[in-house]
């Protein structure tokens, strides 16, 4: 497999799939969170270095129509032409840049516009159907389309890149099917998904022990999958959020209106029936700060967590868990995050998310190596200013709980060639 460091790009047009959907201000339509350029500048620069010339590609949004203003990618120029130091040159329409792309010269960027301004990128057709027959037609007649439109894209360039993480576990024309037009040494991952693969790999495959996984979130059906992968790794899996109380309830406790899925109480009593079996300790929140509604003015109590009083709900862990959680973290050489403790997007509830960011922090700082995953435990990292505390902050979400997962993503697999 070919790697970007030992690839000299001198006189070749590389394209290169990067993330740029990136947040934009709903006043001005500047970027607001600058994150994922940022994280595709070391990609962009060492094929500039080497003599190169760059052919940025990448989504935004969910556009239903070609072209659809609000989500072209136009309205990012400025803040990537501040972030490399250079202009960039625009391709209105991505799947008619020929002439643009064959004029390109080394040293010079090209960004191509909004990759799903075509429903070929998904491979989804668009529109509205008679029936499912009639959809798995149209299906069936767009996956020979999405094959033209990727080898339409490849032609642009000598060499294909994919930078772009967060969209690795889509079969995308851009992210899988483009590569089948590059032979194996002329298609690489770029820096970021190089580095997101060395963290995950470290984590799933080079673990030091204690292993402490800690799981929040809403709900135990998006987290049951990698709960399961990881039950044969860690040896301690932390439980927090909201699924909490779906643990709870399947225990037997009171709950009063906290959140819980009813239907999965037999598969959370499956999970800590397992972890016992493999000797994994889970630790469940002990005591919670209550809400009498789910708003950010609502009146808070603090009660054992099988103990919630009727009409009250949890939104977060409260002194005794935090203790109990922050202990356990202390003591660990490797902790995965993924999900926060309670509703940290309202203050009265932010404090369990905070404590365990820091207590990860600490962790890192006396010699754990920690990564974050997720969009939730991401922003609590950022909101506390403590991306440069932990070992490693993911891109991925989607893409990263599927590699934890232990399933295949067709970005990797196009490139790695398995």
């Amino acid at each position: 497999m070919q790697t970007i460091d030992k690839f000299n790009f001198a006189g070749k047009k590389a394209i290169v799939r990067v993330d740029f959907n990136v947040p934009l201000n709903k006043e001005t339509g500047a970027v607001s969170d600058d994150t994922r350029i940022r994280g595709a500048l070391l990609t962009i620069k060492k094929i500039l270095a080497d003599g190169g010339s760059v052919i940025l590609m990448s989504h935004m949004g969910r556009p239903k129509q070609n072209p659809d203003p609000k989500f072209s990618l136009k309205q990012i120029i400025p803040a990537v032409e501040g972030l490399v130091g250079q202009k960039i040159q625009f391709a209105e329409d991505c799947a008619n840049a020929d002439a643009q792309a064959a004029a390109l010269k080394p040293g010079e960027i090209l960004l191509l516009e909004n990759l799903r301004f075509y429903e070929e990128e998904e491979g989804k057709p668009r529109g509205e159907f008679a029936n499912d027959e009639e959809k798995k037609e149209a299906k069936k007649a767009l996956k020979a389309k999405q094959k033209e439109f990727a080898k339409k894209l490849a032609s642009y360039a000598n060499v294909y890149v994919n930078d772009a993480f967060g969209t690795a576990h889509r079969a995308h024309a851009s992210t899988a099917v483009i590569a089948e037009y590059f032979a194996t040494e002329n298609k690489m991952f770029g820096f970021l998904i190089n580095s997101e693969l060395i963290a995950m790999d470290k984590v799933l495959k080079d673990a030091q022990a204690p292993f402490t996984a800690i799981m929040g979130g809403a709900k135990v059906s998006d987290k049951i999958l990698i709960i399961e992968n990881l039950l044969d790794r860690v040896q301690n899996l932390i439980i927090g959020g909201g699924m909490t109380y779906t643990f709870i309830k399947a225990l037997g406790g009171e709950i009063g209106n906290s959140l819980c899925e009813a239907d999965k109480l037999d598969l959370a009593l499956e999970i800590l029936n397992k972890a016992k079996a493999k000797g994994v300790n889970v630790y469940i929140p002990t005591d919670a700060v209550n809400a009498d509604k789910f708003a950010a003015d609502a009146a808070t109590c603090i009660s054992k967590t099988d103990a919630t009083p009727e009409g009250w709900m949890g939104l977060d862990i409260a002194d005794e868990t935090i203790e109990t959680f922050s202990e356990v973290i202390a003591n660990s050489k490797t902790v995965l995050w993924n999900g926060p403790m309670g509703v940290f997007e309202m203050e009265k509830f932010a404090k369990g998310t905070t404590a365990i960011a820091h207590a990860v922090a600490t962790a890192t700082a006396n010699g754990a190596f920690s990564l974050i995953g997720g969009g939730d435990s991401v922003a609590a990292i950022n909101k506390n200013k403590l991306a440069d505390k932990v070992s490693y902050v993911s891109t991925g979400g989607g893409a990263m709980l599927e590699y934890m997962e232990g399933k295949s993503l067709p970005g990797i697999e196009a490139i790695r060639g398995f």
